[in-house]
């Protein structure tokens, strides 16, 4: 019998709220955490709003001491509290650092998009050009390098098992998530943490403002940028945060008593390997629809048992594609096609982040019976009409959802789904 995954354990640092009673609250409100942002503004952006976390310099303090600070970008820094988050709210304590005792049985697969950017471009390349090699300290490869955030994470709960970062563009949080589930369910370790992390700065997001897919139209009225699915969507909105899950196997979580919020059911990636209109930009629509059919099959579910998708939806022109892929892999049609909202709606894209920010909301949706509003889509793009009974314009009370299938399909034409599904005790997963 497959060994079961259930997740113990949320931290999440997203725009719209850090903590998992704050952020539950902005998604059931549906408040935006998109704002504009000056600096945007100053360096002659045409998209001058994003999702960034709030008063997240105040926030770290309470979390590192001032020798540990320093060092700390806020890739790691937003990865590092989601981590500590997550650790305490999986009733696990967080070891002290002359601790020598190492936690064999779990590791951390936590990656990013594009990482460590912004130390790059504010540190390492001026010091570089400038002569002044010997000044940038002897931290700052740990800052850069794509391993730091998993690796630091590593050091703060002394994890012994596989500790490894991912980089799969927007699919990056999402694929953290099968891969650790994976290794528990192969006995390889008791429990994973789980999820991506993403900066803020302009070095990160100015090569998509140069392709020209972020949203330079409401500059004026922040909250209403993002909007998935809507006929007046005008690109994504940059965002960044982080968000890690603790994935336990079921036999390690009965047996201390840990509060379970869900169970991982299964999951999926692959490429389309840019044919057939896939591209570096763009997902081949056979490798979307392969990669949902392939998580359901791993979970064990058919398709008329998915009550809801949490899409990857981010407000450009794909997103009408996408919604026909998953009519297409469900074979339901608008009529009995289930409820898709767009999370990216309320916090703009967090690039390697995404996937693991929604991802908790996903499971916070699962665990507590709602469906957060898919804000700014009242005008459903006319390609998807058919579907609007299906977006959730305000917040729904849904105390029978069981079942949420997760996406996230990234640059270079990388597909990743996950099936998650409510928790209840003595449930078996195919119930």
């Amino acid at each position: 019998m497959r060994t079961r995954v259930v997740v113990t354990g949320m931290g999440v640092v997203a725009p719209n709220g850090h903590g998992l009673t704050a952020y539950e609250n902005a998604l059931r409100e549906g408040a935006s955490g998109i704002r504009f942002i000056p600096e945007m503004k100053r360096l002659n952006f045409a998209c001058q709003v994003g999702g960034v976390p709030q008063n997240f310099e105040a926030t770290r303090q309470g979390y590192f001491d001032h020798e540990e600070l320093p060092s700390i970008n806020e890739n790691i820094g937003y990865a590092c509290v989601a981590a500590i988050d997550a650790w305490r709210d999986a009733g696990l304590t967080v070891p002290g650092p002359r601790e020598e005792n190492v936690d064999w049985d779990t590791g951390a697969i936590c990656g990013s998009g594009i990482g460590g950017m912004d130390t790059i471009a504010s540190s390492v390349v001026p010091m570089v050009n400038a002569g002044n090699v010997r000044r940038m300290g002897s931290r700052i490869v740990e800052q850069v390098m794509n391993s730091g955030t998993s690796a630091r994470i590593a050091g703060l709960l002394a994890l012994g098992n596989q500790v490894t970062s991912n980089s799969s563009a927007c699919s990056t949080g999402n694929e953290a998530i099968v891969e650790a589930a994976a290794r528990i369910r192969a006995g390889l370790a008791k429990r994973m943490l789980a999820g991506g992390a993403e900066g803020s700065s302009p070095h990160i997001w100015g090569g998509f403002e140069a392709m020209r897919v972020i949203c330079r139209k409401y500059n004026d009225r922040p909250e209403q940028a993002s909007r998935p699915m809507s006929a007046t969507a005008a690109g994504f909105v940059p965002g960044s945060g982080a968000a890690i899950l603790v994935l336990e196997d079921l036999d390690s979580a009965r047996s201390r008593g840990a509060k379970i919020y869900a169970e991982i059911l299964g999951g999926a990636v692959n490429c389309g390997g840019h044919r057939t209109g896939g591209s570096m930009t763009a997902p081949n629509p056979e490798g979307v629809r392969r990669c949902i059919r392939d998580a359901m099959r791993d979970a064990g579910v058919l398709p008329g048992q998915i009550d809801a998708i949490n899409g990857h939806l981010t407000a450009t022109f794909a997103d009408p594609h996408e919604v026909w892929n998953w009519s297409k892999a469900l074979e339901r049609g608008p009529e009995e096609f289930p409820y898709i909202n767009a999370t990216k709606s309320l916090i703009g894209h967090c690039l390697g982040a995404a996937g693991a920010i929604e991802s908790v909301a996903v499971v916070l949706q699962l665990y507590k019976g709602f469906l957060h509003p898919s804000v700014n889509c009242g005008d459903v793009h006319p390609e998807i009409a058919a579907f609007a009974a299906k977006i959730p314009q305000r917040c729904l009370a849904v105390p029978q959802l069981r079942t949420i299938a997760k996406a996230g399909f990234g640059f270079g034409d990388v597909n990743s789904c996950i099936i998650f599904k409510k928790w209840e005790e003595g449930s078996l997963p195919e119930d």
